[in-house]
């Protein structure tokens, strides 16, 4: 099977991007500060992975600390071709 590429990140609102139902993956009020403090020195350099309906697949806990930030949009990576079993691993 050949493997997919995404070939851009792409802007999105904040309020665009849903949290996955089934995240198991919780952030403590430290942790989101501690990823906050990374994107307020570095820069957001790690996006966001999403499927095109907004759902987000991975760093939710970027997407919390955004928020803190009070930033208003994220960089995306859409993973469109990632069927709804794929997303959950």
């Amino acid at each position: 099977m050949q493997s997919q590429l995404s070939d851009r990140i792409e802007r999105w609102p904040l309020d665009r991007l849903i949290p996955h139902a089934r995240n198991a993956r919780t952030h403590s009020e430290d942790h989101v500060a501690q990823i906050a403090g990374w994107i307020a020195e570095f820069g957001f350099v790690n996006p966001v992975l999403v499927g095109d309906d907004g759902v987000i697949v991975a760093r939710h806990g970027r997407v919390l600390s955004a928020r803190k930030l009070g930033l208003t949009e994220a960089p995306v990576i859409v993973l469109a071709y990632l069927t709804p079993t794929q997303r959950l691993r």
